[in-house]
């Protein structure tokens, strides 16, 4: 009978430390189990040149949201932008892709606008800023087409 319990023990001594891992692998994973707590939102870039999914999205330095998709229509890039629940956006907010660091990481700032209209989910951003290509900017000064 000892070695029943014994066994019973190590089992559930085991099956608790499977859930602890998998408990942990979801929070560090921000694998969201329990429900959607986003709202999208779509902004249309002429260019969205090292933009990457699940990039990060900030009002003011925080992070309100995450990108969820990234496709080409009629020839334009349309983000799709996962944005918090508790985060209202004016219809005139501004959305641009900034350069984070030295590496140069790509994410979105939002800057909010004046109105008093509110974005509604699904609905879009029509302000927009495409990111500065460092590479064709360094190329003008070097070859003499940035006038003084």
């Amino acid at each position: 009978m000892k070695k029943f319990d014994v066994e019973i023990a190590v089992g559930i001594f085991v099956f608790c430390g499977i859930l602890c891992l998998g408990y942990i692998s979801v929070k560090l994973g921000k694998i969201n189990l329990i429900g959607d707590h986003y709202y999208p939102v779509n902004a249309v870039f002429s260019t969205v040149k090292g933009l990457k999914k699940d990039t990060v999205v900030e009002i003011a330095g925080v992070e309100v949201g995450k990108v969820a998709d990234i496709k080409l229509i009629d020839y334009e890039a349309v983000v799709t932008l996962r944005i918090r629940n508790d985060i209202e956006l004016q219809e005139d907010a501004i959305a641009s892709i900034r350069t984070k660091g030295l590496m140069g990481e790509k994410y979105v700032e939002i800057m909010p606008g004046g109105s008093d209209e509110l974005i509604k989910p699904g609905g879009s951003l029509h302000e927009t800023e495409p990111p500065i290509d460092l590479e064709k900017l360094i190329g003008n000064f070097v070859f003499g087409k940035v006038k003084e």
